[in-house]
């Protein structure tokens, strides 16, 4: 039997009604345990709207700046050092009733975590959840939204922390992105 070749028009094919019937339109069985953080003011005004959706096991962040390390130095979870041999960043993050919280502490049970930004983000918060994350085997996605010429920093500061990164003028393109994880 000889292999049939990958064809040009493979994925036109994949669009068809009669392929149609092999895609999975379920929504995921198992909730993700999802961290949504809002990395500008702009950002943080959006998290705040998702918020009041109604979502399986998400918390909805703020990055509100670097957090003093636990009494021993450590992360307050007990992370594990970061590639360079020190320990990693802690950050605090706020919550959408004012509550701050470590880092640390929400990545302890999340398996996603997305990071949305809006202008200038901040690029050593975005250093150290990307850090964080990799470290604990965490995915990361990364949305910015907003006119292309505000954009440049907070892309140079996301690319490199988020294994996937979309670029989007509609900023109610996270609630679809949230609802087909399983947010």
């Amino acid at each position: 039997m000889s292999p049939h070749p990958t064809l040009l028009n493979s994925c036109a094919w994949a669009a068809t009604a009669a392929e149609a019937r092999y895609r999975i339109d379920a929504v995921p069985q198992i909730p993700r345990a999802s961290r949504v953080i809002a990395m500008d003011k702009k950002a943080a005004i959006l998290i705040a709207e998702l918020a009041r959706l109604p979502w399986n096991s998400t918390h909805f962040l703020t990055y509100s700046g670097s957090a003093e390390p636990a009494a021993d130095g450590r992360p307050a979870d007990g992370a594990p050092p970061s590639a360079s041999g020190g320990q990693l960043a802690d950050i605090l993050l706020t919550t959408p009733d004012g509550a701050e919280v470590r880092m640390s502490d929400e990545l302890a049970d999340a398996d996603f975590v997305m990071m949305i930004a809006s202008a200038d983000g901040a690029a050593t918060a975005a250093a150290a959840i990307g850090d964080s994350c990799t470290l604990r085997g965490i995915m990361t996605a990364g949305m910015i939204f907003g006119e292309e010429s505000e954009m440049k920093s907070a892309i140079a500061a996301l690319r490199p922390n988020a294994r996937v990164l979309l670029i989007s003028k509609d900023q109610h393109d996270a609630a679809e992105i949230l609802s087909t994880i399983g947010g």
